[in-house]
């Protein structure tokens, strides 16, 4: 990854998310979308200062938020790498006021997430990963703290799943079942956003199966956050989920793990599509 000023990245993902709290702790309004999901000023407010920012420190790398429009994939598909930002993921969580919603920036070079920063404005956390340096690391009050995802072993009894708190469905539950079959101390722990993959980064969960719909946008920063940190995002074909690979921003299926050295394919139940 060439040279991009971190810290101005990071610091635009502060203040995204003191413009998200003053939203949040107010009266604020929900709007609904074209796609029927829920929009709010935070969602426009955190969007126009990462959107201003990045333009003003990297001006020769485009950027996609999931507030605007994007290319044809004719174009993009020709840029050698890009911002790719979800201003407020988990807008859901917002509005029901768990506090489980995050701010996401993610560099993106040669179909990958190479780079990315993942903040909590409730927790006053950022999650920060550079996966060509093998750094991830945790960042609050002024400290910067060292993360990675805990190892797995072929004898391991113990597994602890992350899951949607939106979004679940028969598919998942089956899923679940199955991975209880293989794991007799299967526990769960409800969690809202990209957070879900930043609790694996953090070593506190082992597993976060998503069978169901979520766009690049979504996890692409906090992929490379839990890259970083030793894990990785797979779909069901066992590769690498790729980001700008195709015409549609939607993700397929896919199992994100605290430990990419395990043989997850050899423990994991049937997958049915």
């Amino acid at each position: 990854m060439d040279k991009i000023p971190t810290e101005s990245v990071e610091e635009l993902a502060w203040q995204a998310g003191e413009a998200i709290l003053q939203v949040y702790n107010s009266d604020f309004q929900v709007e609904n979308k074209a796609d029927d999901s829920p929009l709010t000023q935070a969602d426009l407010a955190s969007h126009q200062i990462i959107v201003d920012g990045l333009a003003r420190v990297t001006p020769d790398i485009p950027i996609i938020s999931e507030e605007s429009v994007p290319p044809d994939f004719n174009e993009r598909s020709q840029w050698p790498r890009y911002w790719l930002i979800d201003p407020l993921d988990g807008t859901k969580e917002f509005i029901n006021k768990n506090g489980e919603f995050t701010v996401n920036i993610a560099l993106i070079e040669g179909n990958r997430a190479v780079y990315g920063v993942v903040g909590v404005p409730v927790q006053g956390k950022l999650y920060v990963g550079d996966v060509a340096a093998g750094l991830a690391e945790c960042v609050a009050g002024g400290n910067r703290t060292p993360i990675s995802g805990r190892k797995m072993s072929a004898q391991q009894q113990s597994l602890v799943v992350v899951a949607s708190r939106s979004h679940g469905g028969e598919r998942l539950e089956q899923y679940i079942d199955g991975l209880a079959a293989r794991f007799p101390q299967t526990s769960r722990t409800p969690v809202g956003s990209s957070l879900k993959l930043c609790v694996l980064a953090a070593g506190e969960a082992d597993l976060y199966p998503r069978l169901g719909p979520t766009s690049e946008w979504d996890i692409a920063a906090a992929h490379a956050v839990l890259s970083a940190a030793g894990g990785q995002v797979y779909g069901f074909d066992r590769q690498i989920l790729p980001y700008n690979s195709k015409e549609s921003l939607l993700n397929p299926d896919f199992l994100a793990v605290a430990d990419a050295g395990f043989s997850w394919w050899e423990v994991l139940p049937e997958y049915q599509p």
